[in-house]
């Protein structure tokens, strides 16, 4: 994330502020108390900062999953499917194998149960766009919704908890909360998950800036039509790059149902999975900035809570904040798009004036022409010299 970058984040960041004290403002509300509660709410005390992290450990796993796709030229919408799909395949481990294993194989298995399967959900619309150029934003909404029934159907089916809309709690043994690190937050309920995104940040930085297969899915991102003649795999990598991201939204799902809840509710389509979205565009696509920008959501989650309770400021006024944040954040990464086409529209109609009148094409064209006329002139002076005393010569005989 260079400087630029993250100076429009910034400012995205202050403009939503300054926006949503502005809105306090018009309902009459104090807007340095709102936001006195708002940051209160998450950062109060020890275990506030351990329920805010928890909260954005979802978000940084979804942030990761959007921005990965980004990077190689795809638009991930898919990802709050793949994390349902993941807590859901995570949450039956947890149910049917719990008396079987030891907690920490048991816990290995529940994570890499829930990634596999957010990279098998994403895999259809890596294939159709690989294979046969379908949008994969149009295959990964319907892959959305094909989740969504499936649970909707398999959890009062097999897995029916105290009601018919949510599954059975998953056993302790089953949970990513652990004493320890619950204990390190003053009983807050941050789990492994926070510990998973953290190693996943690290692990995506590292393929993205450090390794051949980072450098192909770029190039494939920025240039399909280079890399293909470059001699990359196109279709390969795009298969690669939407499985790699459905693992991470498959993770969310892991941090999500099995980490900061205990069962999965039917109906409801996880917000992590969109949000992932504006978390990716406010880090600039880049992994640390999604991680810092996942925090910064987290904490706006948070706090909004706190901040309806001791104040008379409806908890919306964060939702609003985020959202015109998010707007902010986008006008700032189209502005330089914006200012390179204008400049190579300028660009392309002054090399068609040139073209039409001939001149300007060559650069230094008119200092060429004044040249070769001082050449020309200065020949017809010598010539005209010489015949000059030519002819006085004869006349002397």
């Amino acid at each position: 994330m260079n400087k630029k970058e993250a100076l429009n984040s910034i400012l995205a960041v202050v403009l939503g502020l300054i926006a949503g004290a502005i809105l306090m403002f018009v309902i009459g509300d104090n807007a340095i108390e709102g936001y006195s509660y708002l940051f209160q709410g998450g950062l109060k005390n020890i275990s506030r900062i351990g329920d805010t992290l928890a909260t954005a450990t979802p978000l940084i796993l979804t942030g990761l999953s959007v921005g990965f796709a980004f990077k190689t030229g795809l638009f991930n919408i898919g990802a709050p499917g793949q994390m349902l799909f993941g807590g859901f395949c995570a949450t039956i481990v947890g149910l049917t194998q719990s008396a079987s294993m030891p907690r920490p194989i048991l816990l290995l298995v529940m994570i890499i149960i829930g990634a596999l399967a957010g990279a098998i959900w994403a895999f259809v619309p890596g294939l159709l766009k690989a294979k046969f150029n379908v949008n994969e934003v149009v295959s990964a909404i319907m892959m959305n919704w094909v989740c969504y029934w499936i649970v909707y159907y398999a959890i009062p089916a097999y897995f029916k908890g105290s009601t018919e809309t949510e599954s059975k709690n998953i056993p302790e043994i089953a949970s990513l909360r652990t004493g320890w690190i619950s204990d390190l937050f003053s009983g807050s309920y941050i789990n492994i998950g926070i510990i998973i995104s953290i190693i996943a940040v690290i692990i995506i930085a590292f393929i993205l800036n450090k390794t051949v297969l980072g450098y192909e899915l770029k190039a494939v991102g920025f240039n399909k039509y280079a890399a293909e003649y470059a001699g990359m795999s196109v279709n390969k990598n795009i298969i690669i790059a939407m499985m790699i991201a459905g693992g991470l939204s498959g993770l969310a799902g892991v941090a999500q149902y099995v980490g900061n809840a205990s069962n999965i509710q039917i109906g409801v389509m996880p917000s992590q999975g969109f949000d992932g979205i504006a978390v990716s565009l406010l880090g600039a696509n880049n992994p640390v900035g999604i991680f810092i920008s996942a925090i910064f959501f987290g904490l706006l989650y948070s706090g909004k809570g706190f901040m309806n309770a001791n104040t008379s400021i409806p908890p919306e006024i964060a939702d609003t904040i985020i959202a015109i944040i998010i707007y902010f954040a986008a006008i700032s990464a189209a502005v330089p798009i914006i200012v390179n086409k204008i400049k190579n529209r300028r660009a392309m109609s002054a090399a068609n004036k040139a073209g039409n009148t001939g001149v300007g094409i060559l650069p230094n064209e008119n200092v060429n022409e004044e040249v070769t006329l001082n050449n020309d002139e200065e020949i017809d002076s010598a010539e005209k010299l010489s015949d000059t005393e030519e002819i006085n010569d004869k006349g002397e005989k």
